[in-house]
């Protein structure tokens, strides 16, 4: 086992990642508070996302919409959040999805698992679009070897 952390960047490959932000949003949760005046709601209590193959589970989910099309433009999760799809899994203190922009951002204790590697930072912007993910702010990974060398 060998660990190397890095106090720059690392550029990720999520192959897996595949995200149609004009897919249907589905919010599960035990509560449901609606703010019109804002353009806001607030999910609380096993809140569940799911966007195609996306999923994004975490206490409290804070839900935007457009003012001018009534569309979500932003989801705002905290509380310690798990974003998984087919092949990776990444958790997480708090996460910043702009579905407009196509992008996920995870903060606070981030931990990548693809397979049986695993990354960790301080932070991580996920493109959803192209299926990349760059990480920052004490970037580390074990590399298992197969011993078999």
């Amino acid at each position: 086992m060998l660990a190397l952390p890095a106090v720059a960047q690392t550029n990720i490959d999520l192959g897996g990642v595949n995200a149609d932000p004009d897919a249907p949003v589905e919010v599960t949760a035990d509560s449901l508070n609606v703010d019109q005046d804002t353009g806001s709601a607030v999910f609380t209590g096993n809140v569940v996302i799911g966007q195609g193959d996306l999923r994004l589970s975490a206490p409290e989910v804070r839900v935007t919409y457009g003012a001018d099309t009534g569309d979500i433009t932003r989801l705002q999760a905290s509380g310690g959040v798990t974003f998984a799809t087919a092949t990776e899994a990444a958790e997480a203190q708090e996460a910043d999805y702009d579905l407009a922009g196509g992008q996920l951002t995870l903060t606070g204790e981030v931990l990548l698992t693809q397979g049986q590697s695993a990354l960790s930072a301080d932070s991580m912007v996920l493109d959803l679009t192209s299926g990349t993910a760059q990480m920052s702010g004490r970037v580390r990974t074990v590399f298992q070897q197969d011993g078999n060398n």
